[in-house]
C-alpha cells in the first residue's frame, strides 16, 4: 500500500497522533510519502528520525497512491483537497482538534481504523465541488477555482451592506441586500452556511444551498437548488471592491465582475469508515449522541 501524508502541527495534541500513525504504517510495511513542508515540521519537532520521499504539489499525486491521510481538522482537509484535486486519491481525515464533519477519525481509535484501511474495509463518499469563473477573468483563481465547502461573497472595506443580484440558469431570482451570500455544497452545508441559518444536507444530496449572510430583508431565506444549476452573481455597493472566498482562500474583485458558479467536473473522494460515518458525526456533534429509540 502507498500512502501520502499531509498535516498541520498543533502543540501537544498532534504529537501522539503522528507517532501512532507512523508506528502503525511502518509496522505494516506501508510505503509512506510525506508533503515536503509537513516533513520539515516533523524533523524540527523530532517526531521522525529518518528521511522519507516527499511530494510538493498536486502534479505528484496520481493513481499509484491508495490514500492520502490528512492529520489536523476540517480546515486541513480543505487544503488537502487542493493537493488531491482531480486525481481521485481518497482522503482519510484524522482529527487532531475539535470534532469535525470531515476529519472523523479520533485519536483514540487510530490503530483500529487504520487496520480497516489496510484490510480495505471502508467505503468512499463522493463529495461534489463548486467551480468558479469570473468575467472579466481573475488571475487569483486561475489555478485554484474550486471549493469543497462553499463559495461566498461579502463586503470588504465598508460597514454598509452589499446588493447581490442572483440568477439561476440565466433567470433572475433575487437581489439580496445583505452582508454577503454563501453558495454551499452538501459538504459545506454543515459549516458557514449552517451558522447563517442554512439547512444541513447529507453528503449524497445532489443540491446546493444559497444562504444570505445577515440579510436586511427578514423574508430572505436559504434556498436549496439542484446541483445542475448555474448560479450567476453580480455585486454592487458603496465600495468599489468586494471579497470572494473559496473555502479559506480569499481574494478581492471589482464591482463590475460577474461570478459564475456551477458544479465542478470532478469530485473529491472521502474515506468513510464503519463507526465514523456522517450520521454518527451528526449525532455526536449536533444531537450530543442522543439515541431515543425505544
Amino acid at each position: 500500500m502507498k500512502v501520502a501524508i499531509y498535516g498541520q502541527y498543533y502543540q501537544n495534541s498532534t504529537e501522539p497522533i503522528i507517532k501512532d500513525i507512523f508506528a502503525f504504517l511502518i509496522k505494516n510495511n506501508v510505503e509512506i510519502i510525506i508533503e515536503s513542508n509537513f516533513l520539515e515540521i516533523l524533523f524540527e519537532k523530532n517526531l521522525i528520525l529518518k528521511d522519507y520521499p516527499t511530494f510538493e504539489s498536486h502534479t505528484e499525486l496520481d493513481s499509484s497512491f491508495d490514500i492520502l491521510i490528512s492529520i489536523g481538522g476540517d480546515g486541513t482537509i480543505l487544503r488537502a483537497a487542493t493537493l488531491v484535486r482531480d486525481s481521485g486519491v481518497p482522503i482519510l481525515g484524522i482529527n487532531a482538534g475539535r470534532l469535525g464533519f470531515l476529519a472523523t477519525v479520533q485519536k483514540d481509535n487510530i490503530a483500529e481504523f487504520l487496520q480497516l484501511i489496510i484490510d480495505k474495509k471502508y467505503s468512499i463518499s463522493k463529495r461534489t465541488l463548486l467551480s468558479l469563473s469570473c468575467l472579466p477573468e481573475n488571475e487569483a483563481i486561475k489555478d485554484l477555482n474550486f471549493a469543497i465547502n462553499e463559495i461566498s461573497v461579502s463586503r470588504k472595506e465598508t460597514t454598509s451592506m452589499i446588493t447581490i443580484e442572483t440568477y439561476l440558469n440565466n433567470e433572475y431570482l433575487n437581489s439580496y441586500w445583505a452582508d454577503g451570500l454563501i453558495i454551499a455544497t452538501p459538504t459545506g452545508s454543515t459549516g458557514y452556511s449552517m451558522s447563517c441559518g442554512g439547512p444541513i444536507l447529507t453528503p449524497n444530496v445532489q443540491s446546493f444551498v444559497i444562504t444570505p449572510i445577515a440579510p436586511h430583508n427578514l423574508n430572505a431565506r436559504p434556498l436549496v437548488v439542484t446541483d445542475e444549476t448555474e448560479i450567476r452573481l453580480k455585486v454592487s455597493g458603496r465600495d468599489d471592491h468586494y471579497l470572494v472566498s473559496l473555502d479559506s482562500r480569499l481574494f478581492s474583485v471589482t464591482n463590475d465582475t460577474i461570478l459564475c458558479i456551477k458544479k465542478s467536473p470532478f469530485e473529491i473522494n472521502m474515506v468513510e469508515i464503519p463507526d465514523a460515518t456522517f450520521l454518527k458525526t451528526l449525532r455526536n456533534k449536533l444531537f450530543w449522541g442522543e439515541d431515543r429509540r425505544n
